[in-house]
């Protein structure tokens, strides 16, 4: 049976671009916060949660068993998106929005809360993963719905410095849960940190989560029109996506490998890399994290709205060039125990890093239709992220320990960054494009 699209004047057209409220832009990045938020503290932390709820006699199984949960969580993204796709294309990027925020911030304050191994024996692990599998649902849909909010709602000449907010979300709220864990290492005991400090940066997310939670109720309008629905002989909104862009979502899936393996190992896995590698001590690499992650934070919109000038595919190769190059060479670097080397190092990355990601929110934005643009995008992104993103730290883990190949991040980075440049490069520009 032929697929039948709708045309530009139905419910499934994208509203011409207006200048948005200040407000609703900020609603619709702010989420990402919150939700990276929590993954970071969780990430940066994790050699903490090993020894409160994976008590073992072996240190690597401990930690593993911490990453593995972390890993779990990336596996629902792909259900996250499936579930948040299909309400943003037939409910409307409100909906979607408001209650993936909600359903994030209660899972964070509930981590916060929840007793460790030595009050709740085997439940404990057990809580926290269920927990953990709630966060992964609730971000499948987060930051590909709030990236098409943004770019749908940006005039094109701007699109892509409009989106990249949406990363700029994740990487602030990437920096926070890095300031926060680092401040909570330096203002308490490593005894304190371990019974009980580790428990604040997950009772905070509450006032991310509230302030969140009520700019989307507040700000973000109600659409004017009906949001997409595609014919009832098409089916559901993830199935048309399918059979009219299958294409372009294995093209965006391997766009973000990338921006899974490099985004988790390098900003979340490398504090513990370089504790145990380096030696560094737990302040200071959390310190060194997070001054390249204002990095990350200032530089993303610069090349995001460069990619507005000159376009989005010479800005991503670029990136990408970079850390085929460079990944090798940085890891060098960090690899030889200096605080200083350590900071050039996790600087060198972070401009890699922003001149690849800080476009890409856009970039997929602009690969798909609007009346599956939601599902198409959040399946294709999740799934990179949950296959790539989530088990980054974990494989790091495997080949520092257990191989004892302490450049084998590097090498699995320049690999994951050759597929994503094989997909760039068949990209179509669609800088000043409509959306429609």
């Amino acid at each position: 049976m032929p697929v039948t699209v709708t045309s530009l004047d139905d419910a499934s057209a994208v509203p011409s671009p207006v200048s948005a409220p200040p407000r609703a832009l900020i609603a619709g990045a702010l989420g990402n916060a919150l939700e990276w938020y929590d993954f970071a503290a969780y990430g940066f932390l994790a050699a903490i949660f090993a020894k409160n709820f994976f008590p073992a006699s072996d240190a690597f199984v401990g930690l593993l068993a911490a990453f593995g949960v972390f890993a779990a969580s990336f596996l629902m993204r792909p259900v996250g998106g499936i579930v948040f796709g299909h309400i943003g294309d037939r409910y409307g990027r409100r909906q979607a929005l408001f209650i993936s925020a909600g359903m994030m911030t209660f899972s964070t304050v509930a981590i916060g809360l929840l007793p460790t191994y030595a009050t709740l024996g085997a439940l404990a692990p057990l809580l926290l993963l269920m927990l953990r599998l709630l966060q992964g649902l609730s971000i499948g849909g987060e930051y590909t719905t709030s990236a098409i909010f943004l770019a749908e709602n940006a005039r094109p000449p701007r699109r892509g410095f409009i989106a990249s907010f949406a990363g700029c979300g994740a990487s602030g709220g990437t920096l926070l849960g890095s300031a926060v864990a680092a401040v909570t290492a330096t203002a308490m005991s490593g005894d304190d940190l371990v019974a009980w400090g580790w428990r604040v940066p997950f009772l905070l997310g509450v006032l991310l989560g509230g302030f969140t939670l009520y700019l989307r109720g507040s700000a973000i309008p109600e659409p004017r029109r009906a949001p997409a629905a595609p014919d009832a002989h098409d089916g559901l909104p993830l199935i048309l996506a399918f059979r009219i862009d299958g294409a372009n979502m294995l093209r965006a899936a391997a766009l973000n490998l990338t921006l899974g393996v490099g985004f988790y190992m390098l900003f979340v896995y490398l504090t513990t890399y370089m504790q145990q590698v380096d030696g560094l001590p737990e302040r200071l690499s959390l310190q060194i994290n997070t001054v390249s992650m204002v990095a990350v934070l200032v530089l993303a919109p610069l090349f995001a709205a460069l990619s507005d000038r000159v376009g989005r595919k010479p800005v991503v190769c670029a990136g990408l060039v970079g850390l085929i190059l460079f990944s090798w060479p940085l890891f060098r670097l960090l690899d030889a125990g200096t605080p200083g080397l350590a900071l050039a190092s996790q600087l060198g990355f972070a401009v890699l890093i922003a001149a690849y990601a800080g476009p890409m929110p856009c970039v997929l934005v602009e690969m798909f239709r609007p009346e599956t643009r939601c599902s198409a995008l959040s399946l294709s992104y999740n799934v990179a992220l949950g296959l790539a993103g989530g088990t980054a730290p974990m494989v790091a883990v495997y080949l520092v320990t257990r191989e004892q190949f302490d450049m084998g991040p590097a090498v699995y980075l320049i690999a994951v960054s050759v597929v994503s440049l094989i997909a760039a490069l068949t990209l179509t520009e669609r800088r000043g494009g409509s959306l429609n």
